[in-house]
């Protein structure tokens, strides 16, 4: 039966990782998968996981199910930072997803059970693995314009007069809330101001997938996007990751948070939910989730991790400024005032898959085709290096 199976196409990053993996060269710069690094290339445990580990280990009394709904303490305590002071926390209905990739794909099972006919507009481009999760839910994913490979920022004017004219009223738009993957370029607070007018005046849910946020531009800042929609939408959905910010990636620790008309209809629509968790993998496991819970519940642990966090989000910032100084040459203006202005992890380099395969073959810089660079992944002492490659063959 199984020789009938034909080979598959190797996953662009995957590949990328693999082949940074093969190459002993000292001057290798690895800026593919997307992971956080400190400057000697590792990917430490956050101190704050590391106590909280400790002392759910320690008070660990049993081994049973979460239910299918997941930790619920984890389920409180996400949606309580997520949305800070915000009253109608009673009309979100959340389960703990596996990662945030889980997330989604519990967003896009309930809405696919709810309105099958939901179009899903993701943003040109989106991460990856988007269209694969949401589709294979059985909806319908399409593109609606979002960067500009011109001015490498956000092409705010088409991306809203399309989203005025296109889908149609229950359709679904994805967000990134905020260090958008793969571009790095994210919405101002009053252009998220005019996409929440708009979806209501459209009729359309937004569906804010939030996988970065503290690693932008702060914590707080970070979620202005999503707490504007959750402020003013009768209907939304969220999906969070705990894997950056919290560290925990192969935890595989996340929530799916559906914002409904009435408390009535959240407790509904967190069974139906439950329903789905059941089918599809029965339970979720509870490791992650302790960990953060423990976390956000201790005033000392919450203090550390946010310090770690921020240290992070500095390194990240100060490393993506020191580029864009390097690369602010002669030809090479628009690249370095993107990079400058992008935040997060990712940016997008206005380079063909030619020039990206220069690199990794004479340069030993591996990014992916698109351009896609993890800023993370490069030390400061590497970074002239890293600016004397691109310009080598721009």
């Amino acid at each position: 039966m199984f020789d009938t199976l034909s080979p598959l196409p190797i996953d662009p990053i995957l590949g990328i990782s693999k082949m940074a993996a093969a190459d002993k060269s000292p001057r290798k710069i690895d800026l593919g998968v997307g992971i956080y690094k400190d400057d000697h290339g590792a990917t430490p445990i956050m101190r704050a996981v590391k106590s909280a580990e400790t002392f759910c280990l320690q008070e660990e009394e049993t081994k049973k199910y979460v239910g299918v709904n997941g930790n619920a303490q984890f389920n409180d305590l996400m949606l309580d930072m997520l949305l800070g002071d915000m009253a109608g926390k009673e009309l979100f209905a959340t389960t703990q997803g596996a990662g945030g990739s889980g997330a989604l794909r519990l967003g896009a099972e309930i809405i696919k059970a709810a309105n099958a006919q939901a179009v899903v507009w993701a943003p040109t481009p989106t991460w990856g693995n988007h269209t694969p999760l949401m589709s294979s839910a059985g909806l319908t994913i399409k593109q609606y314009p979002y960067y500009s490979k011109q001015t490498l920022n956000v092409d705010f004017d088409a991306m809203r007069d399309f989203l005025r004219a296109t889908p149609k009223r229950g359709d679904i738009v994805l967000l990134h809330g905020c260090c958008h993957n793969p571009t790095g370029a994210d919405l101002s607070n009053e252009q998220w101001d005019i996409i929440a007018d708009l979806l209501t005046e459209q009729g359309l849910i937004g569906f804010v997938d939030l996988a970065y946020f503290g690693l932008g531009l702060g914590l707080d800042k970070d979620m202005y996007g999503l707490r504007k929609l959750a402020a003013t939408q009768d209907e939304m959905l969220i999906a969070a990751s705990c894997s950056k910010n919290f560290g925990l990636y192969r935890e595989r620790t996340g929530l799916i948070a559906v914002k409904t008309k009435s408390a009535e209809n959240a407790i509904l629509t967190k069974q139906h939910i439950g329903k789905i968790m059941r089918r599809m993998i029965s339970m979720p496991p509870n490791h992650g989730a302790a960990i953060v819970a423990r976390i956000l519940s201790d005033q000392s642990l919450t203090a550390d991790w946010k310090s770690e966090l921020e240290d992070m989000r500095l390194r990240m910032s100060g490393l993506r400024k020191d580029l864009a100084a390097a690369l602010s040459v002669q030809g090479a203006e628009t690249m370095a005032e993107a990079l400058a202005r992008q935040s997060g992890m990712f940016s997008m380099l206005p380079i063909s898959p030619e020039q990206a395969g220069t690199l990794r073959s004479e340069h030993s810089v591996y990014l992916l085709d698109s351009g896609r660079i993890n800023i993370a992944g490069v030390s400061a002492a590497r970074i002239d290096d890293l600016a004397n490659s691109i310009l080598a063959v721009l």
